[in-house]
């Protein structure tokens, strides 16, 4: 039989298809999962999943090959451009308080093809955290006993000289990973009471830290005798930077959980705030107390902090650093472990993944089969790669998905609210599509009453002066000013990041691809400013719209530009991976079809 061409009907339907969206569901608070978590169960959840191993590894690495004594710059700008994003995740966490974070966000405002891709990078960016703090966890516990275990492992199994492999299995990572996986099948209570203990105890090292590190410091460390406090420039703080967002990944643990909240719409903005000071504040006084003890190119980067305090005499306060260490890093066993099957779950309740892990345990209400599948996923992970090779994976990982909800704020912005749900039954004209196309929610159809303008709309005090806006149908400058302010930040992030050295330009060529890429920029911002937003005020929302989250987008992007050509390729490789379901006819897209059909059934029931 002949294949003959794609007809242009069906390449349309096939679109409609990648590009229908969720339904916004900001008033339902019906779950399957069990809403027991508080504001302080939330706050300790982002600190534990931001404070371990960035903390007590990444330290010494950055300062050491990045960043020398400026690594406390780099943590200041990685915490800049992770409040943007958080502030992002904060507005959705309490206005959709559903389990699914930056998956569930894209699925909402720009589509199932991005909402899978993102869903399919977040899942890769949990186990390779959970692998990579596994990992720095064993290392802490085998310096404590003068690495006695690696030389035993070592002897009997032998070394390995394979890329991007460890040189030794490591059982004790795994063996942590799966113990962990055993306490949070067990449910929401239990996993929340083991991250409030080692949490206290985690904030209370650090406290000591910051304390003894100051009374030890030495102002000659950060002299140009010892090479300068940036010894490798704004480059090398750039660098570290984007190294360094592994740090602050934890904070979504908190949107990812919001569908366990007591109150979702106040808990979450407020958890991920203080989750998010907290942090910073540590990773700064940390670093500058490490780098101030002892010179920065004479630092260990496998165990900087527990190496100098024995460097400077006071071995005691080494084995309390690595026994802190140590409890910080099982709160991020434990937030990657928690946040990582409630993702998988929401995938599989929209049938975009297998839908085995849909099920929730009846008893201790978590998906168990997620939980015990991914956390064995991770062991092996944690058994094979190298530490290494993991972070550089995990940053872009990051980045992408923070960029991918700051345009998503955009979008939610700009498109017609919802109408708020009565608490009795719903009416049955209130679901008459469920699933709408991209344009669907950025356009917005209907009379435009004079005295409340709807989102999306030219604002009336400009449509005298930007009357060829206003001829446009509604929502269609929006989305190209959207689609043009994500080009022009790449072509900016380009400029900024690599100069005039790749593309060999004349210094006055460099200038003009600035200044244009820079005006392309502005322009869409303000185009995008002139349009009519939501404003609502029983929900948080980040201010400064469309600025906030523009900022975000460009300082993702720039940060995105400086990893290493190798970590793009491995993960275009990951994404290529993640692309073929939607193209074969895969068992997993049976699920999605049928889990698609199942929810339109139910929408006309409805």
């Amino acid at each position: 039989m002949a294949w003959g061409l794609p007809t242009a009907a069906s390449l349309a339907r096939f679109c409609q298809k990648l590009n229908r969206l969720k339904p916004l569901e900001e008033s339902s608070m019906e779950t399957s999962l069990r809403r027991c978590l508080s504001t302080l169960d939330l706050t300790l959840l982002g600190v534990g999943g931001m404070v371990g191993s960035g903390l007590y590894v990444l330290t010494g690495t950055v300062a050491k090959d990045m960043a020398g004594p400026a690594v406390l710059m780099s943590f200041g700008v990685a915490a800049v451009a992770s409040l943007l994003a958080a502030l992002c995740y904060a507005e959705f966490g309490a206005r959709v308080p559903r389990t699914g974070s930056a998956y569930l966000f894209t699925y909402v405002s720009m589509g199932e093809v991005w909402a899978f891709l993102i869903g399919w990078n977040v899942l890769l960016e949990y186990l390779i955290g959970g692998a990579a703090v596994a990992r720095a966890w064993s290392g802490y516990l085998d310096a404590i006993f003068s690495h006695s275990i690696r030389n035993l492992t070592e002897s009997q199994v032998g070394v390995w000289q394979v890329p991007f492999l460890a040189q030794y299995p490591d059982f004790l990572a795994a063996g942590i990973l799966l113990v962990a996986s055993t306490f949070v099948s067990c449910g929401a209570r239990v996993s929340s009471w083991l991250n409030h203990t080692f949490s206290a105890i985690s904030l209370i090292v650090i406290l000591f830290i910051i304390i003894l590190g100051f009374i030890l410091a030495r102002p000659h460390n950060w002299s140009a005798e010892e090479g300068g406090f940036a010894p490798f420039g704004f480059s090398g703080i750039m660098a570290g930077t984007a190294t360094c967002f592994y740090a602050f990944v934890g904070f979504d643990v908190i949107a990812a959980s919001s569908e366990e909240a007591q109150n979702p719409r106040q808990a979450v903005p407020m958890a991920i705030a203080i989750s998010l000071g907290l942090a910073a504040s540590a990773y700064i006084l940390v670093s500058t107390v490490l780098t101030l003890m002892v010179p920065w190119h004479s630092l260990d980067p496998d165990s900087a902090l527990a190496d100098a305090f024995y460097r400077r005499g006071y071995s005691w306060a080494g084995f309390i650093v690595a026994a802190g260490s140590i409890c910080a890093m099982n709160t991020v066993l434990l937030s990657n472990l928690f946040s990582l099957p409630r993702i998988v779950y929401a995938m599989a309740t929209d049938g975009l993944f297998f839908q085995v892990f849909a099920h929730v345990h009846p008893r201790t209400q978590v998906p168990v089969m997620g939980i015990l599948v991914f956390g064995v996923l991770m062991a092996l992970l944690a058994l094979l790669l190298d530490l290494e090779a993991l972070v550089q994976f995990l940053s872009i990982g990051t980045l992408l998905a923070y960029t991918f909800v700051a345009a998503s704020i955009i979008v939610l912005r700009f498109q017609k609210s919802s109408p708020p749900s009565s608490p009795g039954p719903a009416s049955p004209d209130l679901t008459a599509k469920k699933y709408d196309s991209f344009s669907d929610h950025i356009q917005l159809v209907g009379a435009v009453q004079a005295s409340i303008p709807e989102p999306g709309q030219l604002r009336p005090s400009l449509r005298p002066y930007l009357g060829f806006l206003g001829g446009l149908s509604p929502g269609t400058a929006v989305a190209w000013a959207l689609g043009i302010l994500v080009g022009s930040a790449i072509m900016l992030g380009c400029v900024l990041v690599f100069g005039d050295s790749p593309l060999y330009l004349p210094q006055w060529g460099y200038i003009l691809l600035l200044l244009i890429s820079g005006m392309v920029f502005l322009l869409s911002l303000l185009v995008l400013g002139a349009h009519q937003q939501q404003h609502r005020q029983d929900t948080f929302q980040i201010p400064l719209v469309p600025l906030t989250p523009a900022l975000s987008i460009l300082l993702n992007i720039c940060l995105m530009l400086k990893l290493s050509y190798l970590t793009w390729l491995r993960f275009a490789i990951w994404l290529l991976i993640g692309s073929l379901p939607p193209l074969q006819d895969l068992p997993c897209i049976s699920a999605m079809a049928s889990g698609t059909a199942r929810r339109t059934r139910r929408s006309h029931q409805s």
